[in-house]
């Protein structure tokens, strides 16, 4: 009897290690609300054609859900042909843009994983890292990496989306401090 419940519970523990979440954020940052963000574009290390928009577009979507006033994204040319790769701006030139837009920091990411897996149940699979710049000093002030997989019946921007939440939670905006009421 006795092995029959460290079976089960053998069985209960890799059944839920089968959607464990991976995220690392390094530590904590905090940026003011009314700082400008600039969103640089993302990097695509899959074998998926255009996954970096779609991760780049969720995660602009929930920076400015979590109150950030001013998230500026990199402008990029639309292509007609989504199998035909774009030439990609260079770190330099990308930070040089974040700089003219008057950022304070910049917000750059790489997709290593999009997809849904192989077999029965196709699995939605996603993995991507972000990394914050500050624009006075050049340097990344804070990363966080993670993958996520979900059940055969979610969908892949669900997980996606669920993901880089989990990353952003590392991500704190403050508010700016209430001006006192004028006296009369």
């Amino acid at each position: 009897m006795n092995r029959f419940r460290i079976w089960i519970a053998a069985g209960m523990s890799l059944l839920l290690a089968a959607c464990a979440t991976t995220a690392l954020p390094t530590q904590g940052l905090q940026i003011p609300a009314q700082d400008k963000l600039a969103v640089l574009p993302f990097a695509n290390a899959t074998e998926a054609p255009q996954v970096q928009d779609r991760a780049q577009a969720i995660t602009v979507a929930l920076l400015r859900q979590k109150g950030l006033s001013t998230v500026v994204v990199y402008p990029q040319e639309p292509s007609d042909n989504p199998l035909e790769a774009q030439p990609s701006p260079t770190g330099a030139q990308t930070l040089d843009w974040a700089r003219a837009q008057g950022a304070s920091y910049a917000l750059s990411g790489t997709v290593t994983e999009w997809r849904y897996k192989t077999g029965v149940d196709s699995e939605p699979a996603v993995g991507l890292t972000l990394q914050v710049t500050d624009m006075r000093s050049g340097r990344v002030v804070w990363s966080a990496t993670g993958g996520r997989s979900g059940w055969g019946y979610q969908a892949l921007a669900a997980v996606g989306q669920a993901q880089i939440a989990d990353l952003l939670r590392g991500l704190h905006v403050v508010a700016a401090p209430a001006k006192p009421a004028a006296k009369p």
